[in-house]
């Protein structure tokens, strides 16, 4: 699952270990998350997505999305 993680906490000028902090993980488990090697538990992706203050679908792209009939 492909996320903007990195690109948000770029901007906020914080570290891995700052967010995995913020967030409740590891600074590993951030890393992981950023590099697409794991993907986030439900609560996990709701918790990060109130550390950004955006919805979790503009973080996280979903990859079993469709597009729709047609």
């Amino acid at each position: 699952m492909k996320s903007r993680l990195r690109v948000l906490r770029a901007e906020r000028g914080w570290s891995q270990a700052d967010l995995a902090e913020r967030i409740g993980v590891s600074r590993q488990a951030v890393n992981a998350l950023e590099t697409d090697k794991h993907d986030p538990s439900l609560g996990l992706a709701f918790r990060i997505a109130a550390v950004f203050d955006r919805a979790v679908e503009e973080i996280f792209d979903n990859p079993h999305r469709t597009e729709g009939p047609g």
